[in-house]
């Protein structure tokens, strides 16, 4: 790994870490995927615990994110010996994970939604306005349109329309006004400078004018909001639910509402449908501390579920969330000290590995 590059990764603060583990309930020997695999932060933890029996499967679209995932979990590989678990990498969306991985092998999946700090801290990528970049924000560099396109060819209505949706921008007709007359716009510099002068920081708003914007315009380049839904959906066809053993956890993060609507929705929807129990009545978020050390954690929120084995609950019957957290949600099983939870730690898994299609 090149010095710039182990800068990028040495600097990537996995949020909310000890409630993924936890919530997660990872056990040795069992199988485990990372659905946004981004800098192998989470990843990496996952590893530390799954010893050589176990399996861990990452997934991104972004060809360098892979790479450097790649890199890293090879020198924990080099630090953990023998006792690492069988990695599998691939390089592609996470709404696809049901064709790469079988169904009911999978005991722990975790993802976690939205722009990862390496495509941030890059300016070559487009994400951030921080610094002066072209407009690109595709997290798949292979393929796709480009911010630039969509600022520059879409109809304005269309563009308003967007802004507002995606970016819950009230001021988005005037944003989108304003793109137009400026044509062409080609640098994320100049698009801030454009929505900022058409739409200045309101009063009590914390955030930079663009925020919204540049935030619509990813998610719609992106599809972020469909292939959250896809792999939703997914996750009961791949977690293990088997009679008399431990049933498959799912584990998601996100980090504005329009993400955290959706894994709120699918996941009451098919609790109802007596799918799973959620185990977070309300979402887990980050303490001072966290946010104090990672600021990018306080936008953060997790929610989680556990698959019901079969003829656990009958079919059809009303479920009720069963809260695992700490009554505060702020960090639980950071702080949480149940019986079930220390029992959880070093719980032999094991089962059989996922079949990956050539």
């Amino acid at each position: 790994m090149t010095e710039a590059r182990r800068t990028t990764a040495s600097r990537h603060v996995p949020v909310l870490s000890q409630d993924v583990i936890g919530y997660l309930d990872v056990r040795e020997g069992g199988t485990y995927l990372d659905c946004t695999l981004g800098l192998a932060g989470h990843a990496s933890q996952i590893a530390r615990l799954l010893g050589s029996s176990g399996h861990l499967i990452g997934f991104d679209r972004d060809p360098r994110a892979l790479e450097l995932a790649g890199e890293r979990l090879q020198e924990l590989a080099a630090e953990l010996g023998e006792r690492m678990p069988q990695v599998t990498l691939v390089g592609e969306a996470f709404s696809r994970v049901a064709e790469f991985v079988e169904a009911g092998s999978v005991d722990g999946m975790l993802a976690d939604f939205g722009v990862s700090s390496m495509q941030l801290d890059e300016p070559e990528r487009g994400f951030s306005f921080q610094t002066d970049g072209p407009l690109d924000m595709r997290q798949d560099t292979r393929q796709g349109v480009t911010a630039a396109q969509v600022v520059n060819e879409m109809d304005e209505s269309d563009l308003a329309n967007l802004i507002y949706e995606y970016g819950e921008e009230r001021r988005s007709r005037r944003i989108a006004r304003a793109i137009v007359r400026a044509r062409p716009v080609t640098t994320t510099g100049q698009l801030a400078r454009i929505v900022a002068g058409s739409a200045p920081t309101m009063k009590g708003d914390r955030i930079h004018p663009a925020t919204r914007t540049f935030q619509a315009l990813r998610i719609h380049i992106n599809r972020e909001l469909d292939e959250i839904r896809d792999l939703l959906e997914a996750a009961p066809r791949l977690l293990r639910r088997e009679l008399h053993k431990p049933t498959g956890r799912l584990v998601v993060i996100s980090f504005h509402s329009l993400e955290d609507r959706i894994a709120k929705d699918v996941l009451k929807d098919l609790a109802g449908k007596g799918i799973w129990n959620v185990l977070t009545r309300k979402p887990v978020v980050a303490e001072e501390a966290e946010t104090a050390r990672n600021p990018r954690a306080r936008s953060a929120k997790l929610r989680a579920a556990v698959m019901l084995g079969p003829g656990e609950l009958p079919a059809g019957k009303a479920l009720e969330y069963q809260d695992q957290g700490s009554g505060r949600q702020l960090t639980g099983f950071a702080q949480l000290k149940t019986e079930k939870v220390q029992k959880a730690k070093g719980a032999p898994g094991g089962g059989r590995k996922p079949r990956l299609r050539k």
